[in-house]
């Protein structure tokens, strides 16, 4: 069953499946720095009042599904992340 989220305007259910490369893929997202990475993803997240649905850090890249307001903007949440 689909949840949906509101605010004072809209009715929403809007999920984005966001990749991000480290330069020229290197292999730089190894343990230490994976668990840094997912700390700061989620405090940000909180910061933006986005929901990190699904979080999945390999060695070369970052799979994100986001949850956010359209009225927001998917754009700003990806700058902020980054």
């Amino acid at each position: 069953m689909r949840t949906v989220q509101s605010n004072r305007n809209v009715v929403y259910d809007c999920k984005y499946h966001v990749v991000f490369c480290p330069k020229y893929r290197r292999k730089v997202l190894v343990p230490p720095v994976s668990d840094r990475l997912k700390e700061l993803f989620a405090e940000k997240a909180r910061e933006l009042e986005v929901t990190i649905s699904s979080m999945e850090i390999m060695p070369d890249h970052v799979h994100l599904l986001i949850q956010c307001d359209p009225q927001f903007g998917i754009h700003r949440a990806v700058k902020h992340l980054k």
